[in-house]
């Protein structure tokens, strides 16, 4: 699985850009969290995902982004967490256990 890394403002207003034509998911990982590194592993284990670009934000190292992501969705910041972007709105979110990677899927097919 490669990752797209998000390590300033200017890549999540492109990312928020490019979800004009194609999904696009961001995955809030917080390092030091051991819950976080499960849900890193099950997120590889998942992707890729067709029609959907993956994003990965190490937010310890990048919390001004994270909040900055926050800010522009609308959602509340968590970590593990999942935000799925199309046409500049969230169209799913979720955090810990219960991120849905066959919900996710399943908005990729339609």
């Amino acid at each position: 699985m490669k990752w797209i890394e998000i390590e300033n403002m200017s890549q999540v207003d492109q990312l928020f850009e490019s979800s004009l034509s194609t999904k696009q998911l961001i995955f809030k990982h917080s390092t030091r969290c051991s819950i976080s590194s499960m849900a890193l592993r099950r997120a590889e284990e998942q992707l890729p995902i067709p029609n959907l670009t993956s994003h990965y934000l190490d937010l310890i190292q990048f919390r001004n982004v994270s909040d900055y992501i926050s800010e522009k969705s609308g959602v509340v910041h968590q970590s593990p967490q999942v935000i799925v972007i199309n046409n500049n709105n969230v169209v799913y979110h979720g955090s810990h256990g219960s991120i849905d990677w066959q919900e996710i899927k399943k908005l990729c097919i339609e």
